[in-house]
């Protein structure tokens, strides 16, 4: 209903008073376009009637304007009539308007451009306001101390704003804590719940540990506190992992609002406290706290994480009956959780359907049925879904390199990895640790020292991941000098740092430096877990430490509260089986709290065929085929133990045996690295390029060894055959055969580097040691199980492997 307006040569004071209510109304109503249309016709009119409006209604039109959108119209009148007006009212209005608008260049030019003599509280506020809204603590700091200098009093607001600044400037340190506080108490604003939120929100904050205390005793003085000041502590005391603290909080709360239980389950999520979180999602439910997304994200997390599928499915269920009216933005991250559930649980399909279902996908959903995929060696899906996602980030292809790893694919990884460079996509610390863990897998030394020269150009050679990825990188392949070098050239040294360098050291037959380590680690305060009593049991295995073995297993539940695993039993009964203790290994068995697992009888079979054991060792050998018939390495040790005492017959036995179950035994295969290429090589191998010079090169070389002592143990070869026969079949094997080669093509102060697939025979280990006199060359072997390090006729495992 449009109102008329007289003449303003009638009644200036009514007229004014008129135009006054008009934009008063405005103000008041809503609908921003229409409004916008109905100030424009009114300042026409009265433009049109020659009225000169005074600083109240211009300051009020340039308000409107800024609030409606229309930021031209309200710069061209500001900068039109400036003359006309003296506080800094319409200059505040603009400010707030640029800054809500993102144009902080434009607001800092008329903060700028306004005297001195008009600014005022208000002015200052909304300027300091629209850093802090932006996160520009800096900016927002440097106008508060202008502020300050210019001698304009603070007020609530002010303090309110500049502290959720200073918490926005990381680090924080304690004494700007302090400051800003100190001249909070001196406003006296302090009383005012905003202002003390705000206080609270800094300290919790601030890493230093006093910060907590002083963001206590702020909460404790308050006078009155809304939910933002119980929020504000809870979060807090989550945040620097005090939990008991935070669950004091609140359960002192008198009203527990929404926020704080979910702040409580995301905590415990956090912090690793499943059954806390699941048990305080219980109690919001019971008590009728209405759950939201929040809510139930945490709470699928917990889940998730501690294994518990079946909780989570319940929750799920929970979700589909309550029905909760979530939009599709809200949504997005409880059926992203359900992805991760499903995917972890084995539940591919299921997972697959929910995807499906998500309206409007993220990077998250892509990621975590990626994930999902290749976490259950869906490998082909997981490529598929790469290829085709619309949109991929950082961790895409950190998932994708980590699920090729995960799946025994590291050539695959290593491409993935090369192709990203070349896409120029910034790879990540833990990205560069699935590519180097690749190398290590694959034994490619080469490569993996090229990957650490990127690593160190892009500055991640500092971080945890990264340099314990390095340190058994090294180590995989055979060069513990430098693995040594990465493990003391960490500065945070973590438990897989130390269980790993403890595993190198076991895995290439320094038993007593490993131990030592073990020790040094519990000197140096960092308790060992079940992980590091596996790695020094396992070094004690391989270096034929039984006592100190013994020691350690027997200290895991007396001294450390560890009760010993299937695993940990089958390491101790690999020691003494090693050792030729088996009547000690089967009374071991004995004392288990569990009957024994594939792990133990691999461990009894093995030490039967050291030593000779046969009737324990078919014993043994029965057990693992019946959990596990189809495994190669079982018919082959029960192989082992008949030939050696020459019982043809039941060799033929075992053999028709795996014929018939379909069982077929992994072929050998020994590789390695000469001029950034891998040369892979098969018993009795032809294929290769340069076959025929290996096979002359060992003729010649058999020679000499065998000038030097070395006879063929042809009890390794399982068939029975004519010595001369048996002793050809061992000359051709693959390790001999990829040493040989390395010998030829590998410069002669160069460290000869082979890996194989299977455990060492034992003539192929003899013959090494020969070849190493022969050549005078140091020659490293890593099999299956363990690393053998042979130079001037000895071996590193000190013949005990």
């Amino acid at each position: 209903m449009r109102e008329h307006v007289s003449s303003p040569s009638l009644d200036l004071p009514s007229v004014a008073h008129r135009y006054a209510t008009l934009l008063e109304r405005l103000a008041a109503a809503s609908g921003r376009a229409t409004l916008l249309r109905r100030l424009r016709a009114v300042h026409a009119h009265f433009l049109a009637s020659g009225f000169r409006p005074r600083a109240h209604i211009l300051n009020r039109l340039i308000d409107l304007y800024s609030k409606f959108g229309d930021l031209p119209s309200a710069r061209r009148l500001f900068d039109a009539t400036s003359s006309r007006r003296s506080d800094s009212i319409a200059a505040t209005s603009l400010i707030t308007a640029y800054s809500a608008d993102g144009s902080h260049d434009a607001a800092r030019q008329i903060f700028e451009s306004t005297p001195l003599a008009s600014r005022d509280t208000v002015f200052y506020n909304a300027m300091i306001t629209g850093y802090s809204r932006a996160s520009d603590g800096h900016a927002a700091i440097s106008v508060y101390r202008r502020m300050m200098t210019d001698g304009v009093p603070c007020d609530s607001y002010t303090f309110t704003s500049v502290l959720s600044a200073a918490a926005a400037v990381l680090p924080l340190e304690l004494t700007q804590c302090r400051q800003i506080h100190c001249a909070v108490e001196k406003s006296g604003t302090g009383i005012a719940i905003s202002v003390s939120n705000a206080l609270i929100a800094l300290y919790t904050k601030c890493e230093a540990a006093e910060a907590a205390a002083y963001a206590r005793k702020v909460f404790d003085l308050m006078l009155g506190r809304d939910e933002l000041s119980w929020t504000s502590m809870v979060v807090g005391y989550v945040r620097r992992g005090d939990i008991m603290e935070a669950r004091r909080v609140f359960d002192a709360m008198e009203q527990r609002f929404d926020v704080v239980w979910n702040a409580m389950i995301s905590g415990y999520v956090h912090h690793g406290l499943f059954a806390e979180a699941l048990e305080m999602f219980r109690n919001m439910h019971l008590i009728g706290i209405p759950m939201d997304e929040f809510s139930y994200t945490s709470v699928l997390s917990a889940c998730t994480n501690a294994g518990l599928f079946g909780h989570g499915k319940a929750v799920h269920a929970h979700i589909i009956r309550s029905g909760p009216d979530f939009d599709p933005e809200s949504a997005l991250p409880v059926e992203n959780m359900l992805v991760t559930l499903y995917s972890k649980d084995g539940k591919v399909n299921v997972a697959k359907r929910i995807f499906n279902d998500i309206r409007k996908k993220d990077i998250v959903s892509w990621n975590a049925m990626l994930s999902g995929y290749l976490n259950n060696g869906c490998v082909r899906d997981a490529v598929y879904m790469f290829k085709e996602m619309p949109q991929k980030n950082q961790l895409t292809w950190m998932v994708m390199i980590s699920g090729y790893l995960h799946n025994g694919l590291a050539e695959e990884c290593l491409k993935l990895f090369s192709h990203m460079m070349d896409k120029c996509v910034k790879p990540c610390d833990y990205t560069f640790a699935g590519a180097i863990a690749a190398c290590g897998n694959l034994g490619a030394l080469e490569h993996g020292r090229q990957l650490h020269a990127q690593l160190i150009q892009y500055g991640y050679e500092s971080g945890n991941s990264a340099g314990n990825a390095l340190l058994t990188m090294y180590a995989k392949c055979g060069s513990m000098e430098a693995a040594h070098l990465a493990f003391l050239l960490m500065p945070n040294v973590d438990f897989v740092s130390w269980n790993a360098m403890i595993a190198a050291l076991g895995q290439h037959g320094y038993g007593r430096e490993a131990i030592d380590l073990f020790d040094r680690m519990i000197d140096d305060g960092m308790m060992p877990d079940r992980i590091s009593f596996l790695t020094v049991l396992s070094a004690c295995s391989h270096s034929g430490l039984v006592e100190e073995g013994f020691r350690y297993f027997e200290s895991m539940e007396r001294q450390y509260g560890i009760s010993p695993g299937e695993d940990h039993y089958a390491r101790l009964i690999d020691l003494l089986g090693r050792a030729g203790r088996i009547s000690e290994a089967w009374n071991a068995i004995q004392t288990m709290p569990s009957a024994p697992g594939p792990a133990i009888w691999e461990a009894v079979l093995s030490g039967c065929r050291i030593h000779g054991d046969m009737s324990l060792g078919i014993h043994a050998a029965e057990q693992l085929l019946k959990v596990i018939p189809q495994q190669d390495g079982t018919y082959v040790l029960l192989s082992h133990i008949y030939a050696a005492v020459g019982q043809w017959a039941e060799v033929a036995k075992v053999r028709k045996l795996m014929k018939d179950r379909g069982v077929k035994k992994e072929p050998g295969c020994s590789w390695i690295e000469v001029a950034n290429k891998v040369h892979v090589f098969l018993v009795n191998d032809t294929t290769h390029p340069d076959g025929q010079h290996v096979y002359k090169f060992l003729e010649i070389l058999s020679v000499k060894m065998r000038k030097l002592g070395y006879v063929p143990d042809t009890k390794f070869v399982l068939h029975d055959v004519e010595t001369e026969q048996k002793e050809y079949v061992l000359s051709t094997h693959s390790e001999k055969l990829a040493v040989a080669y390395g010998l030829l093509k590998l410069p002669t102060e160069a460290p000869v580097r082979v890996l194989k697939n299977l455990r060492i025979c034992g003539d192929c280990h003899s013959a090494i040691m020969f070849m190493s006199i022969a050549v005078g060359r140091e020659i490293v072997v890593r099999d299956g199980k363990r690393f053998h390090h042979f130079k001037d006729g000895q071996c590193s495992c000190g013949n005990y492997w």
